[in-house]
């Protein structure tokens, strides 16, 4: 039986993108490994055609055909590990900013605690960043409580993009119908599980800024978030009326 997948979106991540698969790999548990690549001119897609022949039971790609956003690449790693049976699929970055050490601590919430989900969280027992100006700190900690006042989630880490799923979460989800493609994405998922009555347990992590390529974060992405969050609310409490 397939069992964890862990989805890497990626775009320009040359830098990172073997160290993270091989870090990955080398974990206790067994975790497969998709990467879904909008295309990067890096090239970041054909390292990891490479790496496939090393592991080829093991590591799967998805190249798309540009670069559209954060939450179409997740929605489109979704798809495809439901379609291939996973019980437990994985959200995490490609930088180093999620712990790969941590998975098993997200597994083990969801396949031994009961939980449905489980995220990675920064903010659940104090503030866990590190090497992130104290400006990007407090922005990333206000945007999580503004979140949660205005959603009613009892979610410290609202934001955050390191999380596991049991499949019949992503199942029961409409994910076609997921409006976010950046920052808010991360958001509109847990809002979505928060609703249909998931169990959400909040994992302590200590996140690390990255050391290598460049953040995809932009002021877009940022109000998407601020607005977007509003709206979402408004449009669950219409149709519970």
């Amino acid at each position: 039986m397939r069992d964890s997948i862990v989805i890497i979106p990626t775009y320009n991540e040359i830098e990172n993108i073997e160290a993270i698969i091989r870090a990955v790999f080398s974990q206790e548990k067994d975790f497969n490994i998709l990467v879904v690549d909008d295309n990067s001119p890096d090239l970041t897609a054909l390292k990891v055609k490479a790496l496939q022949k090393e592991f080829p039971e093991r590591l799967f790609l998805e190249v798309r055909q540009g670069k559209s956003g954060l939450g179409t690449a997740y929605i489109h790693g979704f798809k495809w590990c439901l379609n291939h049976d996973y019980q437990y699929i994985f959200e995490m970055d490609a930088d180093f900013s999620h712990n790969p050490a941590d998975l098993v601590c997200l597994y083990n919430a969801c396949a031994n605690n009961g939980a449905d989900l489980s995220i990675g969280s920064r903010y659940v027992k104090g503030v866990n960043v590190v090497n992130w100006p104290m400006n990007r700190v407090l922005m990333s900690y206000m945007a999580s409580k503004y979140v949660r006042v205005i959603t009613g989630m009892k979610i410290h880490d609202t934001t955050a993009g390191f999380v596991c799923y049991k499949r019949e979460v992503l199942e029961t989800i409409n994910l076609d119908k997921i409006k976010f493609v950046g920052y808010a994405f991360q958001i509109e998922m847990k809002f979505k599980a928060y609703i249909k009555k998931f169990k959400i347990e909040e994992v302590p992590v200590i996140f690390t800024d990255r050391t290598k390529g460049e953040s995809k974060l932009s002021s877009g992405i940022i109000s998407e978030a601020i607005f977007g969050v509003i709206s979402m609310k408004l449009k669950s409490i219409f149709k519970r009326q």
